[in-house]
């Protein structure tokens, strides 16, 4: 007997970048992954105007007429077709843009960073249990292929533990040749490359490190600096270091981002006892790793290379663990559950405070 797989409806917010990228990737074959029991649909667009989504619709949704095209996010929410909310905007709209799609009984997979503030997460976590909805952040990397082999190889211990990990997300903005206004600069839409780059060094520590068994999942000893540019006083330049030494691992995680420098590349090295992973730029997405093993005495002696290809840029990889979590009637993934989410927006609040990194007034929603 042949079971029809689950088709998932998403609703989309926002109609930029990163929603494009999302929903190009919504619209690849899932069997091109070998996924047979989810299909997903795009239902419903939301943009600031119904032209708008209209455009979006036709220029990367492939013009399906099927698609509704609303000029507001609440039309998307209160549709009955719709079964997720796909949450593209801003992170500084991230905490209202969710709330209200929890409010409307919709599940949620909202973009990183999350929210501004760990008491904004707190917040939207009581609602989605309130009312009793899925809830996600789109951390993307997480579900990749490549990191699910990473951390296969982590977990089966030949390596030994972990000792130090070092990943560094980088890109160059040209930041002197840009609009004040850009994301990357604007501290009222959360600018800077703690937020905005941050969360992709952060997920690697996270899973080799925070995940480990001997971690016991504790919270880890924070040390941050940044360095600010004089243009709009965001930070350009952020590096910050995770001490794992509360369970039975004793890990370091040295990580930084920049907003005016190239990517490094391998952009993630895991030092272990017994060897070394070396995951290749850009770490958001990676497509090759190599593993070096040692030998007692800590000579290389052997070395793994391992290539990922597959159709599509890696976002629906995500979109596939929303869609089973919400058939088997989770409330949250596995692999990327709400305790990561806490600890990353805890991470980047107490950097942002030992960096001096203040939001404008208003920003955020929730802090007390």
């Amino acid at each position: 007997m042949t079971t029809e797989p689950l088709v998932f409806r998403w609703g989309i917010i926002s109609t930029g970048q990163i929603a494009t990228a999302f929903v190009k990737d919504l619209l690849v074959d899932p069997k091109t992954r070998d996924v047979h029991d989810v299909v997903h649909k795009v239902a419903a667009v939301g943009s600031r105007s119904v032209a708008s989504a209209e455009k979006f619709i036709s220029t990367v949704a492939g013009g399906d007429k099927a698609i509704k095209a609303y000029g507001t996010y609440e039309e998307v929410y209160a549709d009955k077709d719709v079964d997720a909310i796909y949450i593209g905007t801003p992170h500084t709209y991230h905490y209202i843009n969710a709330l209200d799609a929890i409010k409307a009984k919709k599940h949620v997979l909202c973009e990183k960073p999350v929210t501004c503030n760990l008491l904004e997460l707190k917040a939207l976590l009581a609602a989605a249990k309130e009312n009793g909805v899925f809830f996600m952040e789109a951390v993307w990397t997480r579900f990749q292929p490549l990191s699910l082999e990473v951390k296969r190889i982590i977990d089966s211990g030949a390596l030994g533990a972990p000792v130090v990990l070092s990943a560094d997300l980088s890109g160059d903005f040209d930041i002197n040749n840009i609009p004040r206004t850009h994301r990357i600069l604007d501290p009222a839409l959360g600018g800077g490359a703690l937020l905005d780059l941050g969360p992709y060094p952060l997920v690697w520590a996270i899973m080799a490190l925070f995940e480990h068994l001997a971690n016991k999942l504790t919270i880890p000893k924070i040390s941050g600096s940044m360095l600010m540019t004089p243009l709009t006083n965001v930070d350009s330049n952020t590096s910050f270091t995770l001490n794992f030494d509360q369970g039975d691992l004793r890990a370091q995680a040295v990580l930084s981002c920049s907003i005016n420098a190239k990517r490094l590349t391998p952009g993630v090295s895991i030092r272990f006892e017994k060897g070394i992973i070396h995951i290749q730029s850009p770490i958001y997405c990676p497509k090759e790793f190599t593993v070096e093993y040692f030998n007692q005495s800590g000579a290389s002696v052997r070395e793994e290379k391992r290539v990922f290809e597959y159709v599509g840029g890696g976002w629906h990889f995500q979109a596939d663990e929303v869609a089973r979590c919400v058939r088997d009637g989770k409330l949250e993934s596995d692999l990327w559950g709400h305790n990561k989410s806490l600890l990353e927006v805890h991470v980047f609040d107490e950097v942002r405070k030992q960096g001096g990194y203040v939001f404008p007034p208003g920003i955020e929603k929730v802090t007390q």
